[in-house]
């Protein structure tokens, strides 16, 4: 049996090891604190569940759904963006509803790129952009993300002969997995350069809710001009703790609704249209009081997390988003080395820079994604094993 030769395009992936050894230690019995994943472990509002199951009983919703998204969800996500941003999209031409913002994603990269072209990613990078890129035959060109400059990448230092190539730029902020921030002044010279370039600028703002100190996230179409280069995934996994739902919206240019619409229907045939009536639930209903609870208790365990890994001499500044922290590994370690340190000698999963690309190197993420206390006892564990050593 052959598999396809673009399989082979795909890096290895780096977590496989980890894995292994966390399968096992599990196996052995040891109490693993996971902080590797970045799934939320909090509850999906009571009513979005309701919702669901009232939806679910009724056979006009057991038919196949629309592939572009009932327009009970496509109204709905038009109105939170209104309300949440002040941005105006027409639900018919400039939504679409999505299997999770990751499906979404993916198949922008079919319909964008072909062979030859280049997308401009991010380093470090959640890895579908790169991934999906390689998949659908062109390059990913890799904008580094340094400490120094925010973690934002430098426009001005891609090359004019790779911008003329490309096709398509991908963004992420709050950004996974550096949990850093963008403001508008930097969306509008992204845009301009898109614009400039006549490249898809795509926006994935899977953490745009998850905010503290009062820093308030903005959407990329919030940019005058914005919505003829620009295409924003937006997803329900995260505000509203629903990751194993999978359902997610796309709103901006209507070409590349078109486009990434024209995948979807030669691809999948849609979500379960009970699962987007409960979405258009969560967008609509869901109370101030649910985001807010939300926000403080990822603030509470990021602090009892800065704090902790502060007081062992980590060098780690409270994010304004996300339920990250990007944390540089000890002296003398790699990210990789050191993940499988901390869980071979203290049964705590985190993940290696390395395994979000290059510039990854040199840092950990940890994901806020357990309870309080196991936090504390997780940085308890990793001070142990910093005592052990190699």
């Amino acid at each position: 049996m052959r598999t396809a030769a673009r399989l082979k395009r795909i890096p290895p992936y780096l977590f496989a090891e980890l894995d292994r050894k966390q399968q096992e230690a599990a196996q052995r019995g040891i109490d693993l604190i996971n902080l590797g994943v970045g799934d939320p472990d909090q509850p999906t509002p009571e009513a979005v569940i309701d919702v669901l199951c009232t939806e679910a009983r009724k056979p006009e919703n057991h038919r196949y759904p629309s592939y572009v998204g009932h327009t009970a969800l496509r109204t709905a996500a038009a109105q939170w963006m209104q309300q949440r941003f002040g941005v105006e999209v027409d639900p018919d031409t400039e939504v679409i509803a999505l299997i999770g913002s990751k499906e979404g994603i993916a198949h922008t990269c079919w319909a964008f790129v072909d062979s030859g072209d280049y997308t401009l990613v991010p380093d470090p990078a959640y890895p579908v952009y790169a991934n999906q890129t390689l998949l659908a035959g062109g390059t990913p060109y890799p904008m580094p993300l340094r400490p120094e400059n925010g973690f934002l990448p430098d426009l001005e230092a891609i090359p004019q002969a790779v911008l003329e190539q490309t096709t398509v730029m991908f963004l992420n902020y709050p950004n996974n997995p550096t949990a850093a921030v963008a403001e508008l002044e930097f969306f509008e010279r992204a845009v301009a350069l898109a614009r400039r370039y006549n490249f898809l600028l795509c926006h994935d703002a899977a953490y745009i809710d998850l905010t503290f100190d009062g820093y308030r996230a903005s959407s990329i179409l919030e940019i005058p001009g914005a919505k003829e280069v620009a295409l924003e995934f937006h997803s329900l996994s995260k505000p509203f703790n629903m990751t194993g739902w999978r359902i997610g919206f796309a709103v901006g240019n209507a070409q590349a609704v078109g486009a990434l619409g024209k995948i979807k229907t030669n691809t999948d045939s849609g979500q379960f249209t009970a699962i987007q009536f409960a979405a258009v639930e969560a967008l609509l209903r869901t109370p101030t009081a649910f985001r807010e609870k939300m926000a403080s208790l990822y603030r509470a365990r990021r602090d009892a997390a800065v704090a902790g890994l502060r007081s062992l001499g980590f060098e780690v500044e409270p994010p304004r988003g996300t339920f990250y922290l990007w944390v540089p590994v000890p002296q003398g370690w790699n990210s990789l080395d050191f993940a499988e340190h901390l869980l071979t000698t203290a049964g705590v999963v985190v993940s290696p820079g390395a395994a979000f690309g290059q510039q990854g190197e040199g840092f950990f993420r940890l994901a806020l994604t357990t309870g309080e206390e196991r936090i504390r006892e997780a940085v308890r564990r990793i001070g142990r094993a910093l005592e052990v050593g190699r």
